[in-house]
């Protein structure tokens, strides 16, 4: 009988011949010329192979070895919330502001080789490829519309937008071409390539626009049913969500606290509004080029990296490598952190979407770098990359839950403050806007989502029910971001239901963790974060029976 490494060895390549795009986002080499199939067609394949492999692998939950045993826990677990998705039909509906297909079809490209002719063969093939997968896309959503099953009309809008946007002279498929043309190959091929990809993004712009959209609702909340589902695909714990909502508002209001304080420390004689606007204004505090923001960044994770190795993490050569990138135009603003590859020839990667801004100020990047990179994301991700005796390639490869993946990048910045790294209090300051964002999205997701009221006692429109003017106002009030950030994000939360919330809760649950083998006799802070690094980005619910 296979064992349930063997039969996660099988699960990935099976998947990665199904999700081509996943692959190779994932960092899977040798799919990078194909498409994946979007269409029911190639949803109810993929759903059908994840059953043969559930069934498989549920034969081991009980398996005498430990390693093996904890494998088929992490991969069946997997592979229950993708079933339990498929069979609600979230493949009919979910076309949304940031994670669904259009996108993933078009961020693909970001993460190619563009140093080889082969990596241009591969990019020149998949664009010709881009109609097929929208096609399919189209079809699914068409599938949802037949059973009256449409997303919110601001996530359709959204998606309308980015689609014209990337069937348009200034689309990220035309930058493409010009970096053709700056690495030598013969862009003819490429050109005529990224012609039909941009034409097939105004085709589905006018589907979206004509078809589905005038049957789309006006209202933005999930309800609990799909909340729940997000709850479970992204932290994987049983979470009690009314708690959850107040103790967001008792976070709002003591990080409230801590930031006035602190930002008396950058300037004692203004408000932390007026300390704001000089950390957001000043020259010397800001990167005047793009250029010169990337450098500062770069240099923060080379001190970060250089100076905790050994010391709090054992790190490998190929966890050292990473890159600090500006992404290309056409996407939702923000910042976020792409694995390297399972061969390692790929280093891990930090983007930034900073939209029109072109000075960008620096009192908030030493946190976000922090929690994309290293000792966030990046380390996490390569932590378990490196685990080959430890994890199965399934588990190293697809299983990320953002409950433990994001909840350890969140907990990452407030170990680096821990550490003295947030050495100017304007650093500091950026640190805790970082933790209020999070803790504003926790309110402001669950309380649109589920349509609970906002506090009688809240800063803001108190008292008062949730809208998406409401929203937008505590990300950028409250949430401390610019108004075109706090759009975007509270798109973001709107189209993708529990996702938010997982920063928060999962910093929280690792605190606990943490708290609680505190009071075990010989606790070993690097032994703890070890434990948990070698565990991989895995549900909430597993995790503490990892480190328990």
């Amino acid at each position: 009988m296979s064992s349930p490494f063997d039969i996660a060895d099988r699960l990935t390549e099976a998947y990665a011949d199904l999700d081509p795009l996943e692959a190779t986002i994932t960092g899977i080499a040798g799919r990078e010329h194909l498409p994946t199939d979007f269409s029911p067609d190639g949803h109810h394949a993929r759903a059908d192979m994840f059953r043969t492999f559930r069934k498989e692998m549920g034969a081991h939950l009980g398996h005498d070895d430990p390693v093996q045993r904890f494998a088929a826990e992490v991969v069946t677990g997997w592979l229950d919330t993708r079933l339990a998705e498929h069979d609600a039909g979230k493949w009919t509906w979910d076309v949304n502001h940031i994670y669904s297909p259009f996108q993933w079809i078009c961020d693909v490209f970001d993460v190619m080789d563009k140093e080889t002719a082969q990596g241009w063969s591969d990019i020149t093939a998949r664009l010709e490829s881009v109609p097929f997968m929208l096609e399919g896309f189209e079809q699914s959503l068409r599938v949802g519309l037949a059973d009256g099953r449409v997303n919110a009309r601001r996530q359709i809008e959204s998606v309308i937008e980015q689609a014209r946007e990337s069937a348009g002279d200034e689309s990220r498929f035309v930058a493409l071409l010009e970096e053709a043309g700056k690495a030598g190959v013969d862009t003819l091929p490429v050109a005529d390539a990224v012609q039909k990809a941009r034409a097939a993004c105004g085709v589905f712009a006018d589907f979206l626009s004509d078809v589905l959209l005038p049957e789309a609702p006006d209202a933005d909340g999930a309800g609990l049913e799909r909340y729940r589902m997000g709850v479970d695909r992204y932290i994987g714990a049983d979470l009690d969500l009314e708690e959850t909502y107040a103790w967001g508002w008792e976070e709002v209001r003591r990080l409230r606290e801590e930031m006035d304080r602190t930002a008396a420390q950058v300037d004692p004689d203004k408000t932390l509004a007026e300390v704001i606007e000089l950390l957001e204004t000043d020259p010397a505090r800001s990167a005047a080029t793009r250029e010169e923001f990337v450098e500062f960044v770069s240099a923060i994770q080379d001190q970060a990296i250089d100076q905790l190795d050994e010391t709090h993490f054992d790190l490998t050569p190929e966890m050292k490598r990473i890159t600090v990138n500006i992404a290309p135009p056409g996407g939702p603003l923000g910042a976020w952190y792409v694995g390297p590859s399972e061969d390692w020839s790929r280093a891990g990667s930090i983007w930034y979407a900073p939209g029109s801004r072109q000075s960008l100020p620096y009192w908030q990047e030493v946190s976000t770098a922090y929690h994309e990179g290293f000792p966030g994301h990046h380390l996490q991700v390569c932590y378990a990359l490196a685990e080959q005796e430890r994890l199965s390639r399934f588990h190293r490869m697809y299983v990320w839950y953002s409950g433990a993946g994001e909840g350890w990048a969140l907990y990452a910045e407030r170990l680096m403050d821990e550490l003295g790294y947030f050495e100017k209090p304007e650093y500091r300051l950026g640190l805790l806007s970082s933790q209020l964002f999070r803790a504003t999205r926790v309110v402001v997701d669950i309380g649109c989502h589920l349509g609970l009221p906002i506090p009688v006692d809240a800063p803001l429109h108190a008292g008062e029910d949730w809208s998406y003017e409401r929203a937008v106002d505590y990300m950028e009030q409250i949430g401390l971001q610019a108004r075109d950030v706090a759009e975007s994000e509270v798109k973001r939360y709107l189209g993708w239901p529990a996702q938010a919330i997982s920063y928060k809760v999962g910093e929280r649950e690792i605190l606990a963790m943490r708290e609680a083998a505190r009071s075990a006799p010989g606790f070993d802070l690097k032994e703890f974060h070890t434990r948990m690094l070698r565990a991989g980005a895995i549900r909430i619910d597993q995790l503490w029976k990892v480190m328990s």
